[in-house]
């Protein structure tokens, strides 16, 4: 099993006996209906990683700890790119719509939030009002002009794009980074900060 785990990443294997005391009822029966938890950016003791339990509701979501050995399977955001479900969604159709965009693109890309986990568990969590999460894998930047004409682009989508940007030193939001402000948000394991550029972060505005 390989050790490093990224943001956004499905993790199968964990239990209802793994879960702490104070896990809500949903938690426990979502772990227990066999749904993988979803990673999230936070640093966590050594053999334990932090994870989300997602529930059938929007606000459900639970934040705990998962042991490493007890993962048995992880599928990645960019291994979901070519993946489908037949279903007729917007979220679904603007997929197939941007997908040869993405591939061209340069970048590895990948699918998160409702459409990743949905595409990876089979679970339903998608409706007629979601929106596409995306990643673009960035360890060599992004200019602020591409940025722009991604966000063109898929604001041609048959619904709301959300794209996050994962840089060497953590996450943007494609729709920051396109826009005005001369500061945008990083989000890592450690904190969230403003900075000038996301690929050097200790470069900050003055």
């Amino acid at each position: 099993m390989v050790n490093t785990f990224l943001a956004h990443d499905l993790l199968w294997g964990m239990t209802p006996e793994q879960m702490p005391a104070d896990a809500p009822l949903w938690a426990i029966e979502s772990i227990g209906a066999g749904q993988p938890v979803v990673v999230r950016r936070e640093l966590c003791a050594a053999g334990q990683i932090a994870v989300g339990v997602r529930g059938p509701l929007r606000e459900q979501r639970f934040a705990t700890v998962m042991s490493v050995e007890a993962i048995q399977r992880r599928v990645k955001p960019e291994d979901l790119c070519h993946a489908s479900i037949d279903r007729d969604l917007p979220a679904l159709r603007a997929l197939i719509q941007l997908r040869a965009m993405l591939d061209a693109c340069g970048f590895v890309w990948g699918i998160s939030g409702s459409a990743g986990f949905e595409l990876a568990s089979g679970i339903e969590a998608l409706h007629e009002r979601s929106d596409l999460d995306l990643i673009l894998r960035t360890p060599q930047p992004l200019s602020r002009v591409q940025a722009r004409e991604l966000v063109k682009i898929f604001d041609t989508a048959a619904c709301q794009v959300d794209m996050q940007l994962q840089t060497p030193s953590g996450a943007i939001a494609l729709r920051e980074w396109a826009g005005p402000a001369r500061r945008v948000l990083l989000k890592n394991a450690t904190e969230a900060c403003l900075v000038l550029d996301p690929w050097n972060p200790q470069e900050q505005a003055a």
